[in-house]
């Protein structure tokens, strides 16, 4: 027989003798300790509220991956060739070309377009400010590609691919702002974020893991040594302290 058998059976022979002695209902009292059993030898399960895991970082991670570079110059039906500010832009896009690497800088000219001779002859001239850029000559190519309309002047696209840090595009709201019942972020929550800290990587291997340390300066190390053996102190820093040496 179980221990809470024995107890309710305890309780009930001594309740049947209180009965007897003092003749008054003993049937609530009874309840109420066989309920206190039945409690006591009911399960219970520990249950561990914590926050729900929610991180911005985690909803729009920073990836390394190869990125088409590109940029459209427009130009006009009436251009003679490259103007001032085309090449102004021009270089300022090319600075973000690795030498190293040395992918393949892509031109596109339209064809069939009301500025086709324009774009063509400007199109030679973008090659030539690569070159001179640093471009390798057997990586540019020159293509054309069919204009839209034949009555607009349609730009020259100017493209390369690289490695950049990036992530994926702001501007998703698949749910209403205000249903916040999960106090989790909303969809674009640090997007915008993710997106400018990418976009201020030079080098995206700095995300992967720091780089070679340089060398360092034997003269001026031993320069500071010395200092600190002779107990020096410099006068700049006599100048600037308030403490009196």
């Amino acid at each position: 027989m179980s221990q809470s058998a024995l107890n309710t059976r305890t309780i009930a022979t001594t309740m049947r003798a209180s009965r007897s002695r003092t003749g008054l209902p003993v049937l609530p009292v009874l309840a109420v300790a066989m309920t206190a059993l039945l409690v006591g030898c009911a399960q219970r399960d520990s249950i561990t509220v914590g926050a729900i895991p929610d991180d911005y970082r985690t909803n729009h991670p920073i990836v390394i991956a190869e990125k088409n570079q590109k940029i459209d110059l427009p130009v006009g039906a009436g251009d003679r060739g490259m103007t001032g500010s085309q090449r102004d832009t021009l270089l300022g896009f090319l600075d973000g070309y690795d030498k190293s690497a040395a992918p393949t800088l892509t031109i596109q000219i339209p064809s069939g377009s009301a500025n086709e001779v324009a774009a063509t002859a400007a199109g030679r001239d973008f090659a030539r400010l690569a070159v001179a850029s640093g471009v390798k000559r057997n990586r540019i190519v020159v293509v054309s590609y069919q204009a839209g309309s034949s009555e607009t002047s349609a730009p020259v696209r100017v493209s390369y691919i690289a490695v950049r840090a990036q992530t994926d595009k702001c501007g998703r709201w698949p749910e209403d702002l205000l249903e916040t019942s999960e106090n989790k972020h909303y969809a674009d929550f640090g997007c915008s974020y993710q997106n400018n800290l990418a976009a201020q990587m030079a080098n995206p291997a700095d995300l992967l893991g720091p780089r070679k340390q340089t060398t360092i300066d034997a003269e001026n190390r031993g320069k500071v040594i010395d200092v600190y053996r002779a107990r020096g102190i410099s006068d700049e820093f006599l100048g600037n302290s308030e403490v009196k040496y």
